[in-house]
């Protein structure tokens, strides 16, 4: 099968059974998907090289395609104009037949499913599998094949094809070549199973998967769906795809379902998000909070209790696996062209052992965030909460790597005494600890606010900046209001807003800092609830109107986006990016029956 390269990340529509995911391409390929979790290595990445796997069913000739959700969840209708005729490709993986809306992902069957339907004329198909698993590195040994099934063996996973048409081996691949009729529906199955492993127990009539997940995902909806405000639909589908990156058996909000996809084409700034960050995590249970009302808190909660551990000592882990995880060493896979030839393609992280401040006030803030849902704390998280506390007021006058995870030298990042001053608010507010741990916060907080406001503040520029001491802007500080540690009435605020919008940001997209190259999505959102905060509500509204428009035809919105063309790029879909919608969106309801205009208080008062 002649397949033409993916030129555009957003060409891309995103599966997920909330254990793992896959990535369906414009022209009909499944180009990501990696058996039984986010994390494991793929059996199809053409994503990243067009040898090292893919699942392309779609008409033989030309088409057109069209495509949108099956509202409200992830399952993908596809429809494609030939001159033959028209069909429609409805993509999903399959959830249990048991599945309410609040367990997602605890039993799914691990089936990749894909419908073919007639709809007018007789459309000429062809359907093409080539399993190449550890990351196309190796090819699939093809255990059997039959009229209708092929077995493969993937290292750790068989792969069963289920077909309703005959099969064929063709130079490794599995093969089919067929035609649809108006009125005619066809299912082809890929079902996983571990080799080694207990497998996980398919549905009994495959037929009955698509209305089965389809239930699934509208119980989930109907069990958490309550936002009426700003931008309803566009949160709908982000609250939908936030769900997708959400490991069901744990609870662990991931930050992306895939690895390497650039942040600048031919570069090599090319990681693996498809892991656990707090930050993420934070901001993700923020918005779920908004948009879906968070599915069992305490479960978040627990993994991430277990996750932490007790917390005494060294600095709190910033990045987890799914199932929490630690080691998370960082790998490059050289036999690998990279998507566009960015290079290399990277598994792993290595951010896992820096230090990040910041993440002490995200877990709290969202904690105080959550209480009501949470209910009675249990002890062990009780203790986890009181030790990061404690780490902030122990440690937030230290150096780190800051939020954006720098990687040359650790500085005293401005957000990242920001959050620690969040930590110590928000532990104060919960109760937690004694009456001297609450005073000994209380003290550290004050020494926080003074040196942000104080060392924070460039007189050169005009505006907090990244770092305490430095002349550099850093959008991070946009942070600044959104978390309460200094409102818009101030002047400096207003000035640092103002001068961010006028050097970092271009047409509303924001970049992190000067030199980057690109606008950096979830900052322009944080730009978007700083002007709503500050009274300027239509021109909030318009630059998220003008983010938001970049998401591609489904809806998936990645890390950042070029700044002259608007092009997509990084890892998809981004779990910062459509918090960051929903979290603006909310911000913009909040604010538009009373469209305040803020007072101006003294500068650092």
């Amino acid at each position: 099968m002649d397949l033409a390269p993916v030129e555009r990340i957003a060409d891309y529509a995103f599966l997920s059974d909330c254990r793992t995911s896959a990535l369906v391409s414009r022209d009909g390929s499944i180009d990501w998907f990696c058996p039984g979790r986010f994390d494991a290595p793929s059996v199809f990445a053409r994503l990243l090289d067009p040898y090292a796997g893919h699942w392309a069913l779609r008409p033989a000739g030309s088409s057109t395609v069209s495509r949108e959700y099956v509202s409200p969840g992830l399952v993908l209708r596809s429809e494609h104009r030939t001159p033959d005729g028209r069909v429609a490709v409805t993509d999903l993986l399959v959830q249990a037949g048991d599945t309410d809306g609040h367990s997602l992902g605890l039993d799914a069957p691990g089936i990749l499913l894909r419908r073919v339907e007639g709809l007018e004329g007789q459309v000429p198909m062809e359907m093409h599998l080539l399993a190449r698993p550890g990351y196309g590195l190796a090819g699939a040994g093809v255990r059997a094949i039959g009229s209708d099934r092929a077995t493969l063996a993937c290292g750790p996973v068989d792969l069963e094809l289920r077909a309703p048409v005959a099969l064929e081996l063709e130079d490794g691949a599995v093969v089919a070549r067929f035609s649809v009729s108006p009125t005619e529906t066809l299912d082809f199955a890929l079902v996983t199973s571990s080799r080694y492993g207990r497998p996980r127990a398919g549905p009994s009539d495959i037929n009955t998967s698509l209305d089965v997940t389809i239930r699934a995902w509208r119980s989930w909806s109907d069990a958490h769906g309550r936002y009426r405000g700003v931008a309803r639909e566009q949160v709908e589908r982000s609250a939908a795809i936030l769900q997708g990156l959400t490991y069901g058996p744990s609870g662990a909000l991931l930050a992306a379902a895939t690895t390497s996809l650039p942040e600048r084409i031919g570069d090599t700034w090319n990681w693996d998000y498809r892991f656990a960050w707090l930050r993420d995590a934070g901001l993700m249970m923020r918005a779920q909070w908004v948009a879906a009302c968070p599915d069992e808190p305490e479960r978040f909660f627990a993994w991430l209790t277990r996750a932490i551990g007790s917390g005494r000592g060294a600095p709190t882990q910033i990045v987890f696996g799914v199932e929490g995880e630690r080691l998370l060493h960082e790998a490059e896979l050289p036999w690998l062209q990279g998507f566009r030839g960015s290079r290399p393609v990277r598994v792993g992280n290595g951010a896992w052992d820096q230090r990040q401040l910041d993440v002490t006030g995200e877990v709290l803030d969202i904690a105080l965030l959550l209480r009501k849902q949470l209910g009675e704390i249990p002890e062990a998280t009780r203790t986890m909460l009181v030790a990061l506390a404690d780490e902030a007021a122990e440690r937030w006058h230290d150096r780190d790597s800051g939020m954006w995870e720098a990687r040359d030298q650790e500085r005293h990042y401005l957000s990242s005494k920001v959050m620690c001053w969040v930590a110590l608010d928000r532990a104060t507010q919960l109760g937690l600890g004694e009456t001297s741990d609450r005073d000994r916060w209380a003290e550290q907080c004050d020494r926080i606010r003074r040196a942000v406001l104080e060392d924070g503040w460039s007189e050169k520029v005009g505006a907090y900046t990244g770092a305490l001491g430095s002349d550099e802007l850093d959008a991070s500080v946009l942070l600044m209001p959104v978390v309460g540690f200094l409102g818009m009435g101030d002047q400096g605020m207003r000035a640092t807003v103002r001068i961010i919008e006028k050097a970092l940001a271009v047409d509303g997209l924001v970049r992190r800092w000067a030199d980057d190259p690109n606008g950096f999505l979830v900052c322009s959102y944080w730009l978007v609830e700083c002007l709503a905060l500050g009274g300027e509500w239509p021109r909030a509204r318009a630059i998220f109107d003008r983010v938001t428009s970049l998401a591609n035809d489904v809806g998936l919105l990645t890390e950042m986006a070029d700044l002259k063309t608007g092009e997509l790029l990084g890892n998809v879909p981004q779990a910062l990016s459509h918090a960051g919608l929903v979290n603006a969106a909310w911000r913009l309801t909040e604010t538009a029956t009373t469209r305040p205009t803020a007072p101006d208080l003294p500068h650092r008062g």
